[in-house]
């Protein structure tokens, strides 16, 4: 008796690989979603636990050569952390406050009067300069001075309670602070058992994971070890110079010095050219041509020796990147973009090669090599 054929099964549309494979991906792009929403009130100090485990994670690999127990290593690394940059940031943030709260004390209660130095400045410049400024309204003092105090308040009262998360933001700054400390530990712990689960996790190539997670991680130190130590040593440089002449308020001068410095090709000079000129001015030849002698060629000099030292030359993205990238981060993500926005240039670039190699070596794209027609 012949066998009858069997009738093929009618595949189940729900139990599609297609449709499984979609739907996974959609649950996996919501919940990340989600989890995005819900750690963002801790996203600053979350972040900068992750900033602070790849810029230590050398001194951490030594702890554990040392004492061969991960959860020791990373305890020693975090006290070390504490100990080398917490402690001190913390110091000289409460005499930068201080100070920026005796400077906006003095100018509310007018010990501190602008207008007296804009008028000192305008008298010693010359008749041309002067009528250069008339025909623009720039020389009416009472308008300039209140302009100048207005600023100075509110960058005073902005380095006293915001920036330095004073006043109403104290609970919310120790706990985002604790919880840094926390993240940073277990990432010290486990980053090395991380890195494989984001390594194989990734849905690309493994050359390509690999690109993106060592640009990752080179344009972070490069920003936090490079750009940090960079503005820290120019704004002391700064401070040194201001004390040496003898001016007040050096602790909140450097602070600005060094918050100024984190930008490319503006830097520091902002805070020192100014005073300078004033020196120049109002007859200080001295004090301003050696303070304008220091901020060339000491302060202005940092960054073309130490960053190189520091990061590496091939590190380095263009400097009009940069400063596009830090300025709009600062402006997008506040005092975090700094780092967060060249960390984004530089991943828009690394993505940008890796679809060109990959558009490359696909037969057919613009700039592939054609098909081979000298065979047959």
């Amino acid at each position: 008796m012949p066998e009858t054929p069997e009738t093929p099964q009618t595949p189940e549309p729900l139990r599609s690989p297609t449709l499984e494979h979609r739907t996974l991906l959609w649950l996996v792009v919501a919940f990340t979603v989600a989890f995005v929403f819900v750690i963002g009130p801790l996203a600053g100090a979350v972040l900068w636990a992750l900033f602070l485990a790849i810029v230590f994670w050398p001194m951490h690999q030594r702890c554990k050569r040392l004492v061969h127990r991960p959860s020791v290593a990373a305890l020693l690394t975090l006290l070390s952390i504490v100990v080398i940059v917490i402690v001190p940031l913390a110091l000289v943030s409460a005499s930068v406050v201080e100070e920026a709260s005796a400077l906006y004390q003095k100018i509310r209660s007018g010990e501190l009067q602008p207008a007296q130095y804009l008028q000192q400045v305008l008298d010693a410049l010359p008749a041309w300069v002067r009528s250069v400024l008339q025909r623009f309204g720039l020389n009416d003092i009472p308008a300039l001075s209140h302009r100048t105090g207005d600023l100075l308040s509110r960058s005073s009262q902005f380095l006293t309670t915001r920036l330095l998360g004073i006043g109403q933001n104290t609970l919310n700054f120790v706990v985002s602070f604790f919880i840094m400390l926390y993240v940073l530990y277990f990432l010290l712990r486990d980053g090395s058992e991380l890195g494989r689960h984001i390594h194989r996790a990734v849905p690309l190539q493994p050359h390509q994971t690999r690109q993106l997670l060592q640009q990752f991680v080179t344009v972070v130190r490069a920003t936090v070890k490079g750009n940090v130590v960079v503005a820290l040593i120019q704004g002391a440089l700064g401070g040194l110079a201001f004390w040496v002449l003898g001016l007040p308020g050096v602790a909140l001068w450097g602070a600005f010095m060094a918050l100024l410095s984190l930008l490319p090709a503006v830097g520091a000079a902002l805070v020192w050219g100014p005073v300078a000129l004033y020196k120049l001015f109002t007859g200080e030849l001295v004090g301003g041509i050696g303070l304008i002698v220091w901020g060339v060629l000491v302060i202005g000099l940092v960054d073309n020796v130490l960053r190189p030292v520091l990061v590496g030359r091939d590190t380095r993205m263009p400097d009009y990147l940069v400063l596009v990238a830090t300025v709009g981060g600062i402006g997008l993500f506040g005092l975090n973009g700094f780092v967060i926005g060249p960390v984004i240039a530089a991943m828009f670039l690394v993505c940008w090669n890796l679809l060109t190699e990959v558009r490359e070596q696909t037969p057919g794209s613009p700039g592939s090599p054609g098909p081979d027609r000298s065979a047959g």
